[in-house]
């Protein structure tokens, strides 16, 4: 049973916010890291393109899959219990990782990682918004939102660096100092909380849930490849739809649910989670495509691809951790920080979109401008989902706030690439649509110029689809967070 905390606050609260943050990036640096060893792990273990679709999907599935299991039972059965078992389990996973001889024992290794690493996304949230006063989560929240930036940066750039001294092992196995030292860190610092009520576990909501979005995932993750049609695509889609569907209804029949249906009756929840899919939506396969772009049509590697990205992750470094965007979210509130946050984010993906062909000046434009937004806007937004979740329910609310990621992030992946493929395919009418095919089926440099400008003119398509996406998900949880305010208030006066 956990006591609440004193209205100021855990008296180490920044120094136990490090460490929760430094557990969380040991996560986030393997969501991307694994991408710059696709050719030593091809070259090495014999990996067909079916076994490196699987090690990068495996992890990613099993994590989205048990994102709100994970929350559940950290609320359950404890915070800390559940953190210190992530970094236990992502721990052994690496390791097992490091030293794989098969494709089928990276797989495997990889999707146990998902399962630490589901535990340690929820837990770290659910965490930092018991340990903090209300004046302070706004700030707090905006240092986690700005690690996971920085995860999002430094995986590419540190997996370069290992393959450029290592073998390919390396990348995994460098996560076992950094886990072992924030299971230690953990250990010491991190009190315990848990749901003081201490409702019976709901088993079949878990079982739903996980396999729902776990079918759901895959099938936006296969249907680029198969197609949105096929077999395989569509029973798994149903699958989802089945599965998530018994789960609406279970969880609205039983005294204890693991997410309570009435959670969508307050705007502020409906509003922020519109806001975050939409927002993962755009960001996501926006970026997805600009690293293409960066690598095969300018011809960076992946090193330098990763320095070119890293301006976006750096400008939300600077913003949340100086507590500028706090403050700026402070004076003018939530709604008005999201719909400012993500016009911004809005106008540097038109601006990757109309300039990346003229050089690097207006992707790196583009890139600042989108910092600044998500700097502003998802901190605001992962403050709205869980500000509107009972505190004892935070475990739930931070796997509800990692699973928009996860799933906004793979629809925006999913279908605007799509979009770029078909604007692709349709100036370059080749039997292997895509670039590295078209390329390597050039004669001339003439031709290979215009395979790369069909590229880019898919790509500024697909971005400007994004740019939509982002700006009207800011404007509709905006209007719909502005509207549960001024009903709060009205609420207030009539009291």
């Amino acid at each position: 049973m956990s006591s609440p905390q004193a209205p100021e606050g855990h008296p180490r609260r920044w120094l136990i916010l490090g460490v929760i943050c430094l557990a969380q990036l040991t996560v986030l640096l393997d969501n991307t890291v694994l991408n710059v060893a696709i050719p030593s792990l091809t070259r090495e273990l014999g990996a067909s393109t079916s076994d490196i679709q699987w090690m990068i999907n495996a992890y990613s599935l099993v994590q989205s899959g048990l994102l709100l299991t994970a929350g559940s039972a950290a609320d359950r059965y404890g915070r800390k219990k559940m953190l210190v078992s992530g970094l236990a389990l992502f721990g052994i996973g690496s390791l097992a990782a490091g030293l794989a001889d098969t494709t089928g024992q990276l797989i495997a290794a990889r999707a146990g990682m998902g399962v630490g690493g589901a535990l340690l996304l929820t837990t770290t949230l659910a965490v930092a918004m018991q340990i903090f006063p209300p004046g302070e989560i706004p700030r707090a929240i905006g240092v986690w939102s700005a690690v996971n930036a920085l995860g999002f940066a430094a995986g590419p750039l540190l997996g370069g660096f290992m393959l450029n001294h290592f073998r390919w092992g390396a990348v995994f196995l460098v996560n076992l100092p950094v886990a072992a030292l924030a299971l230690v860190a953990v250990v010491a610092l991190v009190p315990e909380s848990k749901n003081p009520r201490g409702d019976r576990p709901d088993l079949l909501g878990a079982l739903l849930s996980t396999v729902g979005m776990t079918a759901l995932v895959y099938a936006i993750i296969s249907g680029p490849e198969h197609g949105w049609t096929s077999a395989r695509v569509t029973a798994t889609a149903l699958v989802a739809l089945l599965s998530l569907a018994a789960f609406a209804r279970w969880e609205s029949r039983i005294p204890y649910p693991m997410l309570d249906p009435h959670f969508f009756r307050d705007r502020r929840f409906t509003g922020a989670v519109a806001g975050a899919v939409l927002i993962t939506f755009g960001m996501g396969g926006a970026l997805f495509l600009l690293t293409q772009h960066l690598q095969f049509v300018l011809g960076y590697g992946p090193l330098e691809a990763g320095l070119r990205t890293a301006p976006l992750a750096l400008a939300v470094v600077a913003l949340n951790f100086s507590g500028l965007s706090a403050k700026w979210t402070a004076r003018l509130g939530t709604p008005l920080s999201i719909a400012i946050g993500m016009v911004l984010m809005s106008a540097g993906l038109v601006s990757i979109a109309t300039l990346a062909g003229h050089g690097y000046g207006g992707t790196l434009l583009g890139l600042l401008l989108i910092g600044a937004g998500c700097a502003v806007a998802n901190p605001a937004m992962a403050h709205a989902i869980m500000s509107a979740i009972p505190p004892e329910k935070a475990g739930v609310g931070a796997g509800i706030n990692g699973t928009l990621a996860e799933f906004g992030n793979g629809l925006g992946v999913a279908v605007l690439g799509a979009v770029l493929n078909s604007r692709f395919a349709a100036l370059i009418p080749v039997t292997a649509a895509s670039l590295p095919a078209a390329l390597g089926s050039a004669d001339t440099a003439r031709e290979r110029g215009r395979i790369t400008d069909a590229f880019s003119s898919g790509l500024e398509t697909s971005q400007l689809v994004g740019a939509v996406a982002v700006l009207l998900g800011g404007l509709l949880a905006a209007a719909l967070l502005r509207r549960a305010e001024r009903a709060d208030s009205a609420m207030a006066v009539s009291v």
